[in-house]
């Protein structure tokens, strides 16, 4: 197997760190690559660098069979080179994370961690998110991705769909097992924050995510806040088929 590794926290990130180190020791790996990004990208979404050049800068890694690069773009940029030719083969899989902070319900829009798994799924590669819902324990999370892997593989990864998984930020033997879930949603996130630059003039910063509106039980926001790593396979046809089943005989003539 040859995995494509990716965050939009960075390339240098703990996160992405210790889950390349735990799947280098998987027994089906021939070749890891990290591809991911020069610098913090978070919330970059899907966007594609198109108006400047990438540079792909090879970085040290002292893991056998581990190939690590830096590129100047976005993690979907990433994912893109690291399929479309910048390696000089063809990955099997994309594997984005270990993410510093939650991607569940509305996030998975905006989130650069999921945007990364996303592009590797419009490539054709099945595609795996994984996010830690918080900063602390990343190696207990990327020891909870090894175990699951052959669960993963077996019954949840395929070439149309993407799975998001996040972790609890705490210890391994707290985690109280896996739910497969739902996406929650937000309430809207709060309002920007206004402050003054030196000269007096007006800047603002994008405020904080809304809390939880739908955390019921069966959503990720309901398993995580339980002590439960959640599972949630995701789709990329944002078709409204309850509308479009709702219209189809209406006549526009």
């Amino acid at each position: 197997m040859k995995l494509l590794v990716s965050n939009d926290d960075g390339y240098f990130a703990p996160g992405i760190q210790a889950l390349t180190e735990v799947l280098a020791q998987l027994d089906e790996l021939e070749s890891l690559a990290v591809v991911a990004p020069d610098r913090n990208r978070s919330a970059a979404s899907n966007s594609l660098t198109l108006m400047e050049p990438l540079r792909l800068r090879a970085q040290a890694s002292s893991l056998a069979k581990v190939q690590q690069f830096s590129v100047n773009g976005t993690p979907t940029d990433c994912v893109h080179l690291g399929i479309n030719g910048a390696l000089g083969y063809l990955p099997d899989m994309v594997i984005s994370g270990i993410n510093a902070g939650a991607n569940m319900g509305d996030d998975v829009l905006y989130s650069g961690t999921v945007a990364a798994a996303t592009e590797g799924r419009f490539l054709g590669k099945i595609s795996i998110a994984v996010s830690l819902c918080g900063d602390q324990h990343f190696e207990d999370a990327a020891q909870i991705v090894k175990q699951l892997w052959p669960l993963l593989i077996e019954h949840f990864v395929k070439e149309d769909n993407i799975i998001n998984i996040n972790i609890p930020d705490l210890p391994k033997e707290q985690i109280k097992g896996v739910k497969v879930t739902r996406l929650g949603r937000r309430h809207a996130s709060e309002p920007v924050v206004e402050q003054l630059d030196p000269r007096g003039l007006p800047i603002y910063w994008i405020g904080p995510a809304g809390a939880a509106k739908d955390a019921a039980v069966g959503t990720d926001f309901s398993a995580v806040e339980s002590g439960y790593v959640s599972i949630t396979p995701l789709k990329i046809d944002l078709t409204d088929y309850q509308t479009l089943e709702a219209v189809k005989d209406v006549s526009f003539s």
